[in-house]
């Protein structure tokens, strides 16, 4: 009978770990510490630390996209408000954590972007898929005239994301919530409003 597989342990542990530490900081040890499994479960499931972390971050990616289908596809809500449906239950997690962690998406983007193409890359991948689903929603909002059309869903989708991410590190720092309830406030009473944002467009007839 074959020995059951500790793969999926050590991915689980790698995520837990790599959030206390990042990727610089994750050592196999701790990994297989963390997992209580021996050293020699790691080599004989994963070729390098950098592909093993590609898989915590699919892993991850997978749970976030989870999140995104309960808030975005919640068909009882407008569209605009299916956005900020999304954010809130972010917060909420954050909140749960005491805004000691973040998301592991943003932090690999600073840590490994110069260091690691294969990560890099997987990254620039998690980010298209990651702003597909928001760009149909504002679409839909757009369509519904609760959102200025001045500023394309795809634009739009990817100032979210990249905002909302630059929020969660600001969180992370002040270990409290003002960040990313400044940004949910200002930005769903500027530029997610029907009126378009920042005036008339200049120039044209």
């Amino acid at each position: 009978m074959p020995k059951p597989s500790n793969k999926n342990d050590i991915v689980a542990a790698g995520l837990r770990v790599m959030f206390r530490k990042g990727y610089n900081g994750a050592g196999v040890r701790d990994v297989v510490a963390e997992a209580g499994v021996p050293q020699g479960s790691f080599t004989n499931h994963f070729r390098s630390k950098e592909a093993f972390a590609a898989e915590v971050l699919d892993q991850y990616f997978a749970h976030t996209r989870e999140l995104v289908g309960q808030a975005l596809n919640d068909r009882s809500l407008g569209p605009r408000e299916r956005l900020l449906r999304y954010l809130d239950i972010i917060t909420k997690r954050l909140a749960d954590d005491d805004y000691l962690r973040g998301c592991l998406i943003g932090d690999f983007s600073i840590e490994v972007s110069q260091t690691s193409e294969l990560l890099r890359e997987r990254l620039v991948a998690i980010y298209q898929e990651w702003r597909k689903p928001f760009e149909r929603c504002i679409t839909e909002a757009q369509q519904a005239g609760e959102i200025s059309t001045r500023f394309s869903a795809n634009d739009l989708a990817d100032f979210l994301l990249v905002s909302w991410e630059g929020a969660i590190l600001r969180m992370k720092v002040d270990r409290n919530a003002e960040a990313l309830d400044r940004f949910k406030r200002i930005a769903f009473a500027t530029v997610f409003t029907a009126e378009p944002p920042f005036g008339p467009q200049q120039g044209g007839s």
